[in-house]
Parts: structure tokens; C-alpha cells; sequence
């Protein structure tokens, strides 16, 4: 594997992220030698840490990490990380980080190669960016910047970010990650549909009656409730992991697998989005609020959270395309804190053909991304011992060998910056439709707040969210296959 020469800078380098994902990720990289002698990281945040004590947070981020190490490789590695002290607000200490990075650049021979990750709270994305222009923090090789979820609010906010990241970099060298698009069997949507007679043929509007999709977490908001209050299930999940997973599901093929070219079949599937009216959200989205129970907090009870919050901590809705293969057809999500368990998976319904058997079960064909990864098409069979049929599961799945061997999302995506790959990151313009999708729903629930009673469902802890999400669908035969 090439070695490439970079200094990376980290805004954020003390948190949460960083200490879980990104130095473990990156130093998977730096063990396959895609990083290795002439590299160097800039760990940047408001905490006054040391060169040394940055480097000790490496080191048990590793071992936190992997079972096993060797402790010359640690060593070595973290001996290429650098701690700044850093007010993203003060333009000066940009100027001392634009120095730090050179020094590295000409210790490393980095070639005036730089990546910016963006690793810290939202609010500073667009301050950030308008510094790094203003200083003038770009260098003489490739500069590339990686920006974390949430991209914006709004539309509108999108769009000033977006420009403020412009001003320093191409739209090409802005990764937009959602981690999301780094999972095993995310990526393995579009060589199941593409690859597969059995499944490419059947990926049309005559055969699927509605695809679903649900990603349930277990947790709560738990000390996440201030930024909660300002997002939502709507904005924290829909406009980004379930949106990205949907675009996989409908889209056209494309003509190859080069970036340009996904991302180009990606946007003609996106250009035929339909934006929902003020009727469809009241009829095909339900949101909804966990209670409490005599052993947990409701939602209106969490730290930070108002006690008349209409913030949603579920919501179920329904997305339609005009164009390609499953135009007209309804993909269904859901999602919630809460729930029964912690579940990522998608189910494709098919349609009930007429047979000499009478009534029997629809073949499904599921896609379990988290925790399991595997993927099975439920058909039907004949019973043995008796009259009937049966239902039967044919399925694809890894060993124990093979799990061991999938890389996390962040080292799959932080290996694609390196590369400049931008296949599994969203392009402006996609990101653009998605809030004009949720723009759309926001604006009806805006208007039901002012309400006398707004439509806000509760539901218990660790079920399937509200009742009230059952009666979404467009047909009384339809239903959500995961219960």
C-alpha cells in the first residue's frame, strides 16, 4: 500500500470521537503502512494539554481498542501527534497552528499535503471554515476537509456552511462522512442488487410492494439532551443515515463504479424526490416521545430538556421517488430512542403472487446491518408431516474468521480521504434534496406546535415505538415486518 505523505489537522482532537474512532482507525491505517514515516497529526481543542499527555490518550485509545499491539508500533505511531491549545474564535492561534503545521510539514516531508477534520460541536463547523480561509491555512498540495454529521440545521444554514467551506475548498475535496456508508453490509447493498440476477430482476415496481427501514437504538438521550432539544429525531437520523441507506436502495445503476459515476446515478434518483405535501406528512409521518417509567425518565424529564418539549425522539414516515427502478414504490422508516432493542436493518417486501396454494406469507428479502450482519430471503416450503406450507430462511452471513476481519466504518472512510475516493461520501447536491425533504415535514410540524393539540404520540420504553406508526402505510395489507 502507498504511503501518503499529510498532515492532518484534528479540530476536536481531545474528544469523545477521537479517542474512540479516529486514532484507533488511524492507526489501522498506519499498521497496513497507508500512513506510516512522513505523516504527522495536529490534535487541536480547548483543554491545555501537552505534546506527551495527547500521546498517552493515543496510546490507551489503542489499547482500548485491540486485543493485542505491538508496543514499538504504539510508540512510533503516536510519536507523530502534536497538541495545540486552540480557541477556533481566536484568529491568532491560527496563525500559531498554520506555523505548527508547516514545521510538521518540512520535519515530515509532507509534500504541503493537508486534511482538516472537523471533530467538534456543530456550532463552530462554519467559524472554522471562515478562518481557515482567512488565515490562509491551505497549503501548496492537496487539501482536504472532512466534515462530521450535522451538516447544517436547515436548508438555509446548509447553504451558508457549504459556501463557507467553498471559500477554501473544492467541492471535491469536501468529505461529508456519515459513518453510516462505512458499515459492511451498507456497502453491500449495491453489489447484492447489481450483482445478483435473482435480486436485480425483481428490483422493480411490479415486483416490490414497499421497502422498510428501521434503525431502533436501545438508549436515550441520556446527556445528550440540549443538543437534542435542537434536532431531533428528524434532523439526527433521517437527513443523514437513513436517507443515505434509502438512495442505495432506489437508485439507478450506474454505469460504473467510479465515483463520479454513482454519485451521478445517485442525483438523477434524488432530482425525482417527492417533497411532501402538508396532507402526506399528516398521514404518512407519525412522531412521537418516550415516557417514563417508575425506573427510567420519560423524555420530558431528561437533563436539558423543556418540559413542554414537541421535540421527537421517534418518528416513522414514508419516501417516494418518481424515477428509477422503484418509482412510486413507498420506502418506509422508522426511528427512535428507546426502543425494544438496538436494531439497523431493511426489509424488502414483495408482492403476493396468485398460486394453487391459496393464501401464504409474501417473501421478504432483509438486510441486517447492526448488531448482526448478514442477509436472508425468507421463501416459502412445503411442510413435511403435514398439509401446508412453510416459511424458510436462505441465508448469507459470515464466519467468525471472516467478522474479525471488517474494518470499522471510520477506518473504511478515513481510508477513502487518504485516497481522495469520495464514493461513500454525500455530495453537496444530494445533501441539498435531503433538506428539502425535511425542511418540508419540519415546516407542517411547526405549524401543528401552534396547535391546541399538537400530534405528538408517547410510547413506552423499549417497545416499537407509538401504535400510531402502524397506520402509516398506504394500504390496510401493509405492515412493518420487523416487530
Amino acid at each position: 500500500m502507498k504511503n501518503i505523505p499529510v498532515v492532518m489537522i484534528i479540530f476536536g482532537g481531545s474528544g469523545d470521537l477521537a479517542h474512540r474512532k479516529l486514532y484507533p482507525a488511524l492507526f489501522n491505517l498506519y499498521e497496513q503502512g497507508l500512513i506510516h514515516d512522513d505523516f504527522a497529526v495536529i490534535a487541536t481543542a480547548r483543554r491545555p494539554w501537552s505534546h506527551d499527555y495527547l500521546r498517552e490518550q493515543i496510546s490507551d485509545a489503542i489499547h482500548e481498542t485491540h486485543a493485542e499491539v505491538n508496543e514499538n508500533d504504539v510508540h512510533d505511531f503516536a510519536s507523530h501527534f502534536y497538541y495545540q491549545s486552540h480557541d477556533v474564535t481566536n484568529v491568532e492561534h491560527y496563525q500559531t497552528l498554520k506555523k505548527l503545521a508547516q514545521d510538521l510539514n518540512d520535519r515530515y516531508s509532507a509534500e504541503g499535503n493537508r486534511i482538516f477534520y472537523m471533530a467538534m460541536a456543530p456550532r463552530f463547523f462554519g467559524t472554522i471554515a471562515t478562518h481557515i480561509n482567512d488565515q490562509h491555512l491551505t497549503s501548496t498540495g492537496f487539501n482536504r476537509i472532512v466534515v462530521e454529521k450535522p451538516f447544517g440545521h436547515d436548508l438555509a444554514s446548509a447553504e451558508k456552511l457549504n459556501k463557507q467551506i467553498n471559500a477554501s475548498f473544492k467541492e471535491d475535496d469536501v468529505f461529508r462522512i456519515d459513518h453510516y456508508l462505512g458499515k459492511e453490509m451498507v456497502q453491500n447493498i449495491l453489489p447484492l442488487r447489481f450483482t445478483n440476477p435473482l435480486i436485480k430482476n425483481i428490483w422493480n415496481t411490479a415486483t416490490i410492494k414497499n421497502i422498510q427501514v428501521t434503525l431502533s437504538e436501545q438508549l436515550g438521550v441520556e446527556a445528550r439532551g440540549g443538543y437534542y432539544e435542537t434536532s431531533g429525531a428528524l434532523r439526527d437520523m433521517v437527513q443523514n443515515h437513513i436517507f443515505q441507506i434509502i438512495t442505495l436502495l432506489a437508485m439507478p445503476q450506474p454505469q460504473n463504479l467510479e465515483a463520479a459515476s454513482i454519485h451521478a446515478a445517485k442525483q438523477e434518483l434524488l432530482d425525482s424526490l417527492l417533497i411532501p405535501t402538508k396532507e402526506e406528512v399528516m398521514q404518512h409521518f407519525v412522531r412521537g416521545q418516550y415516557l417514563g417509567t417508575d425506573n427510567t425518565f420519560g423524555y420530558r424529564q431528561e437533563a436539558n430538556v423543556a418540559d413542554n418539549s414537541l421535540t421527537e425522539t421517534y418518528v416513522a414516515g414514508e419516501i417516494k421517488f418518481a424515477k428509477g427502478p422503484v418509482a412510486g414504490v413507498p420506502l418506509y422508516f422508522r426511528t427512535g430512542k428507546e426502543m425494544k432493542e438496538k436494531k439497523s436493518r431493511i426489509d424488502v417486501v414483495l408482492k403476493h403472487q396468485s398460486n394453487p396454494y391459496g393464501s401464504v406469507h409474501s417473501n421478504n428479502l432483509t438486510i441486517e446491518i447492526d448488531p448482526q450482519m448478514c442477509i436472508y430471503l425468507t421463501i416459502n416450503g412445503k411442510k413435511i408431516t403435514e398439509p401446508g406450507i412453510r416459511r424458510e430462511k436462505l441465508a448469507y452471513s459470515f464466519s467468525k474468521e471472516e467478522l474479525a476481519q471488517v474494518p470499522d466504518g471510520y477506518e473504511r472512510l478515513l481510508r477513502d480521504v487518504f485516497v481522495n475516493d469520495s464514493t461513500n461520501f454525500t455530495h453537496w447536491s444530494e445533501l441539498k434534496r435531503y433538506w428539502q425533504f425535511i425542511d418540508a415535514v419540519e415546516n407542517v410540524w411547526a405549524e401543528d406546535n401552534q396547535s391546541a393539540q399538537p400530534q405528538m404520540s408517547e410510547y413506552l420504553p423499549y417497545r416499537m415505538g407509538p401504535k400510531a406508526a402502524n397506520h402509516i402505510f398506504e394500504s390496510a395489507t401493509e405492515h412493518w415486518i420487523y416487530e
